[in-house]
């Protein structure tokens, strides 16, 4: 199976374009406030018709409720939803069974402790994302720029896809996939010249280093960690 590349937090035409004209599998839309990527609903209509099979759409939110996912759901019309907040695995359940949609489960990681929530996650989401853990003063809980250490995934046993995300960008994507062995890569910060402005340069240096990777080629001896890499 290819490699998914997700370019998250899109909000121009011009940017949707080149994500989409550069190969992107995912466009991801944000729908929180805080974030400097936060859609209006407006936009995301004209920006999902763009789309709209060129690549999967995926709304990103943080513990909505329902009416917010049902108006999100009926302008943007996405193809995945991601929840990116501490949404339980009930409320992932009682989500996909509402909306009938897919859903993909952001899971925070800092150390192997944090996996310990994937089991009950696994057996209801369609795919799992693995970001970096948020300071505790942050106000949103991913778009950070932060890494975290990719080895905590090494041998991660999951059937269910995934994707990782936190700090990536064109020149560390091929170590964060020889390592984790992710069937996806997510990024936002790492393709901006400014926080919630793209950079069509970087999108496309971003899928072009990603699709370079051959994903099942071991990590080279003497490559360097993450944590002495990835800068964030």
């Amino acid at each position: 199976m290819s490699l998914i590349v997700k370019i998250c937090g899109l909000s121009t035409r011009e940017t949707l374009d080149v994500a989409l004209e550069a190969g992107a599998d995912m466009v991801g839309f944000v729908f929180f406030p805080p974030s400097p990527r936060h859609l209006s609903l407006e936009t995301a209509l004209e920006l999902g018709k763009l789309a709209k099979r060129r690549a999967s759409k995926v709304a990103l939110t943080v513990d909505a409720d329902d009416a917010t996912l049902a108006n999100i759901v009926e302008a943007l019309q996405p193809d995945i939803l991601q929840l990116h907040g501490s949404e339980t695995v009930a409320r992932l359940r009682d989500i996909k069974q509402k909306f009938a949609l897919p859903v993909m489960k952001a899971i925070a990681v800092a150390t192997p402790a944090d996996l310990a929530s994937l089991p009950g996650y696994a057996a209801v989401a369609d795919r799992i994302l693995f970001d970096a853990r948020a300071p505790r003063e942050a106000t949103r809980p991913g778009g950070l720029g932060a890494v975290f250490d990719w080895r905590v995934l090494e041998n991660l046993d999951l059937k269910l896809p995934f994707l990782v995300s936190g700090g990536l960008d064109a020149g560390n994507v091929a170590e964060a996939i020889r390592v984790t062995r992710a069937g996806g890569v997510d990024v936002s910060s790492g393709v901006e010249s400014l926080p919630g402005h793209k950079d069509p340069e970087m999108i496309r240096a971003f899928i072009g280093a990603a699709r370079a990777i051959d994903s099942s080629s071991p990590l080279p001896g003497g490559e360097r960690s993450p944590a002495h890499s990835a800068g964030g």
